[in-house]
């Protein structure tokens, strides 16, 4: 790299000391030539080589001395050349006036020595001076009369002076296409000078415009050839095209790509504090984040975009902040502050379509798109002929009574046009005033039923969850409960024996603890489904959680004959610890409930990629496949278990809602006849974004 640096800067200082060279070789030269014709043309190629590397002020000095010269020999050539090249340099140092009255009177000698070259070439002059000043029309026609000749004669330096001021004139007069032709032509023959500069403009004017064009991969390929090019590596140039080149792949849904680039345009833009390029990339990073679902992040992005465009003046961009925030907010439900975006965006709209039919109407002609013949012609007065001649008084009042006729009838005929002008624009504004009502009421309707579809869903889904509990309570938790009572009955009756009272102990204690865990799961599920369960995680030790919860089945485990095996390690989980003790039961009783006489239930834990693997493993009766399909859903499936023990078909639903919302996961592995187990992964610390 340092070799190439090397070089460039070699081949530089080369370049700029053959140009020097060849100026102190003409100096010399026309110092000692003769007063004629020869010595004023080599004098030219002098001021033309002073030019071409700046230096206006002794370009001048041989100017003047030439100019003499050639007045005194009556040397027009000499005389059209060195005003042309006067005329350049009055348009550098921006003396429009002497510079057009320069390029004018050199024209006029061109014609008249009918040199089509110098022709061209001062016309192409005149139309950059043009386009500058912002005379765009007139700027086409005199670039359009030049290129003919200048193609013809291969003049790429010329070319590209030509092609990119005709580029620039259709763009501001939002002719794209034609302004596409004319940049893609000024880029191939930058390409062929190595006009990096040129070239890189050209690119981000092509991109912008098929980006307008909404030929979005035509707009990336010229967008990422500006960041090819090995001398883009200035943070203005990268600052200014990475946010435009993000939102073009983000047209395509290429999210990576778009937030690439956007991140790295935010981080520029940010750092440089150029402002433009800022809210651009902030426009579009909160529309990938919109489209993400990270609508904390997009909100925050888009209210700050929203401030700098406003600060700055960008209606364009402001524009695009209104549509996407209206956006944000119906997708967040906020349906007031959605019809306030919307309302905001079109007003900003219609002030854009004022503006345009303004525009419109001031225009009287269609601008000429291509070379008009006759652009340069001056006008033929016809009253020429007659001009110094004198007429007799009568004829002159009489012309007078006869101007003044028409003058009369111009100005009521004016009036009248005025007249139904002023009726049509107030027309067309009531029209379109009316049309927004419209279209405002509209929108405030689909919103309020969206919002109306939103509530019937709630209340039909609460309704369900009603009907499923007292379903659940008239049917399990009776059952149970009406067992008890009649142990209580039968004692209270004196029924029972003592003898006969202990045996029937056991299956008291069944039907309590299962009437007890059917409505710790009922309370559980029931605020599941209403959206009330908020998680407060903490640190907390998951061996202390497995010695609370197997103190509550020790006894059930003893009477159906079931070994625990404890493997369980001190290691911390970081989520709701009374949820985790929620899991824990119910799975805990799950193993109870289908192990037999001489299974065992075991309890383990370990770490895994920074989480903590909990596991529940049975040697009990196992899943079918057909089984495992309908576990955590949502729905009241459940099966006896080895001691007819029932249950609400609720517990594993609990638990995967428990679990997700402390950033977790549960499954299950099992095998009908050889046991299950459940594993349930929590993470260790807080996670990120939380």
């Amino acid at each position: 790299m340092r070799k190439i640096i090397t070089c460039i800067v070699f081949l530089s200082v080369l370049i700029g000391y053959s140009q020097t060279n060849d100026v102190d070789s003409l100096a010399l030269e026309l110092a000692y030539q003769n007063q004629d014709t020869l010595k004023i043309d080599t004098s030219i190629k002098l001021i033309k080589s002073l030019y071409d590397i700046n230096d206006y002020d002794r370009a001048l000095k041989y100017i003047i001395e030439s100019e003499k010269l050639s007045h005194n020999l009556n040397y027009n050539k000499g005389i059209a050349e060195i005003t042309y090249y006067k005329a350049l340099i009055y348009a550098v140092k921006s003396d429009y006036i002497n510079a057009v009255s320069g390029y004018e009177k050199s024209k006029a000698l061109f014609n008249q020595l009918k040199d089509t070259l110098g022709i061209a070439k001062v016309n192409n002059s005149i139309g950059l001076i043009e386009i500058k000043r912002g005379n765009y029309a007139k700027g086409l026609q005199f670039s359009l009369a030049a290129i003919k000749e200048l193609e013809k004669r291969h003049l790429v330096e010329d070319l590209r002076l030509a092609y990119s001021n005709l580029a620039d004139a259709y763009y501001n007069i939002n002719a794209y296409d034609k302004a596409i032709e004319f940049y893609s032509k000024a880029l191939n023959v930058q390409e062929q000078l190595n006009d990096v500069k040129g070239t890189n403009r050209s690119n981000s004017q092509l991109a912008e415009l098929f980006s307008f064009k909404k030929e979005h991969r035509k707009a990336i390929e010229h967008y990422e050839k500006v960041l090819a090019n090995k001398t883009t590596n200035r943070d203005s140039v990268r600052g200014r095209i990475y946010p435009k080149l993000g939102g073009e792949y983000l047209m395509f849904n290429d999210y990576d790509n778009a937030a690439k680039y956007l991140v790295k345009g935010l981080r520029l833009n940010r750092r440089s504090r150029y402002k433009e390029g800022l809210l651009i990339a902030l426009n579009n990073i909160g529309h990938l984040n919109l489209q993400q679902g990270k609508l904390i992040l997009a909100e925050k992005q888009l209210l700050e975009a929203g401030g700098i465009a406003k600060s700055i003046g960008n209606k364009t961009e402001l524009l695009k902040h209104y549509k996407l925030m209206k956006s944000l907010d119906s997708t967040k439900k906020r349906f007031d502050r959605a019809f306030m975006w919307q309302r905001q965006y079109y007003d900003l709209k219609n002030k854009f379509n004022k503006k345009e039919v303004n525009i419109d109407s001031e225009t009287e002609e269609p601008l000429v798109l291509e070379l008009d013949p006759n652009f340069d012609k001056p006008i033929i007065d016809e009253e020429a002929n007659t001009a110094g001649k004198i007429e007799p008084m009568e004829a002159k009042n009489e012309d007078y009574g006869k101007f003044k006729l028409i003058f009369y009838a111009l100005l009521a005929a004016l009036a009248i046009v005025s007249t139904f002008l002023i009726l049509i624009y107030l027309k067309r504004n009531s029209n379109i005033k009316y049309t927004q009502e419209l279209e405002e009421k509209n929108i405030k309707i689909e919103l309020q039923n969206a919002a109306f579809q939103e509530q019937t869903k709630h209340l039909e889904s609460v309704n369900n969850v009603k009907d499923k509990l007292f379903s659940i309570v008239s049917h399990d938790l009776k059952d149970s409960l009406s067992s008890i009572n009649g142990f209580i009955d039968l004692l209270k009756d004196g029924s029972l024996s003592r003898e006969e009272f202990d045996n029937l102990i056991p299956e008291l204690s069944e039907n309590a603890n299962n009437a007890s865990l059917l409505l710790f799961n009922l309370l559980n599920w029931s605020k599941s489904q209403m959206q009330s369960l908020e998680p407060k995680p903490s640190l907390f030790d998951i061996q202390e959680v497995f010695e609370d919860k197997v103190k509550l089945i020790e006894q059930r485990m003893e009477s159906k004959g079931i070994a625990l095996v404890d493997h369980s390690l001190r290691d911390f989980a970081y989520a709701d610890r009374s949820m985790f003790e929620i899991v824990v039961q119910n799975l805990l009783a799950n193993a109870l409930k289908f192990c037999k006489d001489g299974d065992t239930i075991t309890i383990s834990n370990h770490i895994s990629n920074g989480s903590c693997i909990v596991s529940i493993a049975d040697t009990g009766v196992g899943i079918s496949k057909h089984n495992l399909e309908k576990l955590f859903k949502n729905s009241s499936f459940t099966t006896v278990g080895t001691s007819n023990e029932k249950g609400t078909g609720l517990g594993l639903s609990i638990c995967k809602e428990l679990i997700e919302l402390n950033n977790g996961k549960i499954w299950v592995e099992s095998t009908q006849g050889v046991g299950s187990t459940f594993y349930v992964q929590l993470p260790k610390s807080r996670p990120n974004g939380d």
